[in-house]
């Protein structure tokens, strides 16, 4: 991408704005902000995309704030020159979320990294957006808590709250839209506004604090967040459990969930992907085989029933005895290996490049959409393994394909817009956390409807009227007659 061609499903609601107003702001930037105000080329470029598909579109600068006020500085003389505003934490996002389409500045909140407080005994905190899930993890030892939102990536905050993140542990936990409790928000005005608070329900007022959870930087900047937090359990056990066929591996997850057993995780791995692991992270002694790797959590009693449970379930489905690991860390390596999964993929086929794409569907239809996906998989000739946070109907297809050759990409993009459609007639959604950012715009009219994309777009305008936060995200622009 240039900066000026538009993405599939957008109009040109909004125009590169004109290089003396950028200019303008580019130098009023350094000036205030000196080192911490970059126009370097390769600085920019890495803030140009995401770790998804690896199409650039560069900020023209890009900011390094260290509190509330001057994030709402830099929006106020963005929004006086119509000039677009783009939130980044760590790059980790996967539907070029992060790309400046337009240009504008990349307001980078990495260094917006301070844990402001832990409330131990009301099991809550306050962190500011740059606080990656790892470092607060970590400044939780010693506390008896953690927080469990595990999206694989070690993501900021922030970042995973702007696009309403989930991940390996959701199954048990819920998502980023459960578990935070309020925020700090710097509108497209300038103005800087808290929402929700530190009580565990409230019905004063409109819930803004919803509103915000996975807007992806298109309503307003998130700078602060108050989270949720748990204590640790008593006992953790992991397991996997390895099968002959998809299905068999499927359907024992949805017995599962429909028996009411507490897993924390349930994550599956195709054939392929399981293929991939066992190169990529020395996972021996294991098969090629459709895998699940499980997690439970609880009390020694309530670990060892529901381990118990699971593996019989699996066995009703011709699953193979368990492997169990209690350890921290063996539960560590198999966990390292999951979340490896994505350069375990790359390995797969040395050279191409790759995208992630995610669905989510009612667990009743998630082998009927998994076994399609990977007939489809097969139809395309293309190298894509399956992989799933399946104990709440979310999977991912990692799609690799050679950049070289445009056939072969047009079929990849395909592929993946077929998944999205697929979900959405099965009652499910285009995306279960990835977000829309910029590669699902279709699917979203797709899957709410030309009357709620509208609203959406209300929203939008009445919040961000000159249209700078994020553009060309998240919500499709009307399209011109």
């Amino acid at each position: 991408m240039d900066g000026t061609t538009h993405p599939a499903g957008t109009a040109a609601a909004f125009e590169r704005p004109a290089p003396d107003a950028v200019g303008e702001v580019v130098a009023g930037l350094r000036r205030r902000f000196g080192e911490r105000a970059s126009i370097n080329a390769g600085v920019r470029e890495q803030h140009g995309h995401g770790e998804g598909l690896a199409d650039a579109a560069l900020p023209d600068v890009v900011v390094y704030p260290h509190t509330d006020e001057e994030v709402a500085a830099v929006v106020r003389l963005c929004n006086a020159a119509r000039v677009p505003v783009i939130a980044f934490g760590i790059g980790t996002s996967l539907e070029g979320h992060v790309a400046a389409l337009y240009g504008g500045v990349c307001l980078d909140l990495s260094q917006m990294n301070r844990v402001l407080e832990v409330n131990a005994d009301d099991l809550d905190c306050r962190v500011q957006a740059g606080v990656t899930r790892e470092q607060l993890n970590a400044e939780l030892k010693g506390t008896g808590l953690f927080f469990p939102i595990d999206p694989g990536a070690n993501a900021t905050i922030g970042g995973m709250t702007a696009t309403r993140a989930s991940g390996t542990n959701a199954v048990r936990y819920g998502t980023m839209r459960e578990n935070v409790l309020g925020l700090t928000v710097v509108t497209a005005a300038g103005r800087i506004v808290r929402t929700g608070g530190r009580a565990r329900k409230s019905s004063a007022g409109y819930d803004l604090t919803r509103l915000f959870v996975g807007q992806e930087g298109t309503l307003g900047i998130v700078t602060e967040i108050q989270l949720r937090l748990y204590g640790v359990p008593e006992a953790i056990s992991a397991a996997v459990g390895q099968f002959d066929d998809l299905r068999s591996a499927v359907q024992t997850v949805i017995v599962a969930m429909q028996h009411g057993i507490p897993v924390a995780r349930i994550e599956l791995l195709d054939a392929l992907q399981m293929k991939a692991c066992i190169a990529y992270s020395k996972l021996d002694g294991f098969d090629a085989k459709p895998t699940l790797f499980f997690e439970f959590h609880g009390t020694q009693a309530g670990v060892k029933e529901q381990s118990s449970l699971m593996e019989a379930i699996a066995a009703d489905h011709g699953g193979h005895p368990f492997r169990f690991a209690t350890a921290a860390e063996d539960r560590s390596r198999l966990w390292k290996a999951r979340h490896n999964a994505w350069y375990a993929a790359l390995a797969l086929r040395p050279g191409a490049m790759g995208f992630s794409t995610d669905a989510c569907v009612p667990i009743s239809r998630l082998a009927d959409c998994v076994l399609e996906t990977h007939e489809d998989v097969e139809r395309t000739g293309l190298v894509c393994p399956i992989v799933g946070h399946v104990g709440d109907g979310n999977f991912h297809l990692l799609v690799l394909f050679d950049p070289a050759d445009a056939d072969e990409r047009a079929r990849a993009e395909a592929l993946a817009q077929r998944v999205s459609l697929r979900a959405i007639r099965m009652g499910g959604t285009c995306t279960g956390e990835h977000g829309v950012g910029v590669h699902k715009l279709d699917a979203l009219v797709a899957e709410h409807g030309d009357e709620a994309v509208d609203l959406m777009r209300t929203i939008k305008q009445a919040l961000d009227p000159n249209g700078i936060l994020n553009p060309g995200k998240t919500v499709p622009a009307r399209r011109r007659e």
